[in-house]
């Protein structure tokens, strides 16, 4: 059996994305991912139905389902300081 030579790239996984033109776009669902993750918890842990957060936000079910669905992007920041309030936490945005 021959053996085939791998190619190895000093290219980090970003550079690659960022080549691909989708970097942006990962990021973003990646952190639409974590903060939904992060909410899921800590309403289970807490015992927050759905429609008890949704009550607690003063918006609908169906509204509180996209801001938990990470392939849903378009989430104001509005909506999720008080999704963060509901919960007893507070959201943190930073620029690094």
């Amino acid at each position: 059996m021959a053996k085939r030579k791998v190619r190895v790239s000093e290219e980090t996984f970003d550079e690659f994305l960022a080549e691909q033109g989708i970097l942006g776009a990962c990021e973003e669902r990646a952190i639409k991912e974590l903060i939904a993750e992060q909410l899921t918890e800590a309403m289970k842990t807490q015992g927050i139905t759905k429609t008890a957060m949704a009550e607690r936000m003063k918006t609908s079910r169906r509204q509180l389902d996209r801001l938990l669905d990470p392939t849903t992007p378009s989430v104001t920041l509005d909506t999720l300081q008080r999704a963060a309030s509901a919960v007893g936490r507070t959201l943190k945005v930073e620029l690094v």
